[in-house]
């Protein structure tokens, strides 16, 4: 499970990163040549201006910049969570958001 006790940064190292739209292995050859942004709803800098190819590329060289792109992504990808999440408790529908985020965030693209 997604929420059980997980570093944000480990799993970047790992390859696996997070997303709105599910979770990437940016290892697999899928990855190879598509093209777009890391994560197209992503706020970090790094998520409309790296690819998903390219992202693919580094880890396959052993390039220590693809490490840590998907680190600035995975903590970004959290910290947007986290603050969604205390922005819904504060609304008081904070079930309802969970509820409608989780199936997408739990999602192997």
């Amino acid at each position: 499970d997604m929420f059980d006790c997980i570093m944000p940064t480990r799993n970047a190292r790992n390859g696996q990163l997070f997303t709105w739209q599910g979770t990437i292995n940016i290892r697999n050859a899928k990855w190879r040549t598509c093209h777009e942004p890391i994560d197209t709803e992503g706020t970090a800098s790094t998520d409309h201006r790296y690819t998903r190819a390219y992202l693919y590329h580094l880890f396959k060289a052993q390039e220590i910049t693809g490490l840590t792109l998907a680190s600035i992504h995975n903590i970004a990808f959290y910290l947007d969570l986290v603050n969604q999440a205390h922005d819904h408790i504060v609304a008081g529908d904070y079930t309802d958001w969970m509820r409608s985020v989780l199936p997408a965030l739990t999602r192997r693209l």
